[in-house]
């Protein structure tokens, strides 16, 4: 009976009692800057454009935040997105390619990997396209490029700027020589917006590589670049085993890249949208409103 007794207290009246004064912490109150080590609470992140304060490290942000910091009063219109075949190739590796996509598809609420919007910034009506890393590496493959093109297309129909957001680890294996004909189409775009004479500035974030830089994050009128960005074709890894020679120390960086003349400018976020406006503005010979630093709501809605 005691031993009973003594089962029934440890198994049953204890566990209760934790459970009652146990305090339950969610799981993204603290973010740890990738540099420091430092913990920051997560809305003192977010209050702050997602720029680690002290380290001022820049963290990636999706979509939904880039587009609602950018447009005036965080108020943009969608641009519909062409739907493309969801896996021409059938491909299959370690898991199905549309099991992938679901998977991503779930993770982002996001169709793909990019997301076009258009509306105003410092008073100056822009079409603002922006790729989220979070979707599959922000990975460029047939819908990435349709919504490149439609973007391009948008700018050219309400003839305003075109301001791409490029974050991306290249092109998407899975879709093969697919992915890769989304090169020239991009470039095309880009060549259709020159003919129209309206600006395409390009800011590069962290990461940029691959096909990506190979083609329309390179080609823009202007390029501007988040701080501590990388940004390159291949990986510094991979060059250095190819030419067997150890790389100058902040080697394709964003800052190494506007000392080289492959960027022209080096831009804190806080910074980006008064500085697009007004580069934007003089591009197109329009007044522009007096800018103002760009600052983030306490949440992020949906447009």
């Amino acid at each position: 009976m005691k031993v009973e007794t003594m089962n029934w207290i440890s198994e049953v009246v204890r566990p209760k009692i934790k459970t009652l004064f146990k305090r339950e912490t969610p799981e993204n109150l603290w973010v740890k800057c990738p540099e420091t080590g430092q913990m920051v609470f997560h809305k003192e992140v977010e209050a702050n454009l997602w720029v680690i304060p002290g380290s001022e490290h820049h963290l990636r942000m999706t979509a939904q935040q880039r587009l609602k910091t950018m447009f005036d009063e965080g108020t943009w219109l969608d641009v519909p997105l062409p739907e493309v075949a969801a896996d021409p190739l059938k491909f299959r590796d370690e898991k199905r390619y549309a099991d992938r996509l679901k998977d991503a598809r779930a993770k982002t609420g996001m169709t793909d990997a990019f997301k076009v919007g258009f509306g105003r910034v410092g008073g100056l009506p822009m079409t603002l396209a922006v790729q989220d890393f979070g979707f599959m590496g922000g990975s460029l493959g047939m819908a990435a490029g349709e919504a490149f093109v439609r973007g391009a297309e948008t700018a050219l129909d309400k003839r305003t700027p075109y301001v791409l957001f490029a974050a991306s680890g290249g092109a998407r294996m899975q879709e093969g020589i697919l992915s890769l004909m989304q090169m020239p189409r991009t470039t095309v775009a880009v060549r259709r917006l020159n003919a129209a004479k309206l600006p395409y500035v390009v800011v590069l974030t962290n990461p940029t590589t691959g096909g990506v830089t190979a083609s329309y994050a390179m080609l823009g009128d202007v390029h501007l670049a988040e701080p501590g960005a990388l940004i390159g074709f291949a990986g510094p890894r991979v060059i250095e085993q190819t030419i067997r020679e150890k790389l100058p120390d902040g080697f394709q960086r964003a800052e190494y890249l506007r000392d080289h003349g492959m960027v022209d400018q080096v831009v804190h976020r806080r910074d980006l949208k008064p500085t697009i406006a007004r580069l934007c503005g003089l591009l197109m010979q329009a007044p522009v409103e007096r800018p103002v630093p760009a600052r983030a709501p306490e949440t992020i809605e949906a447009a």
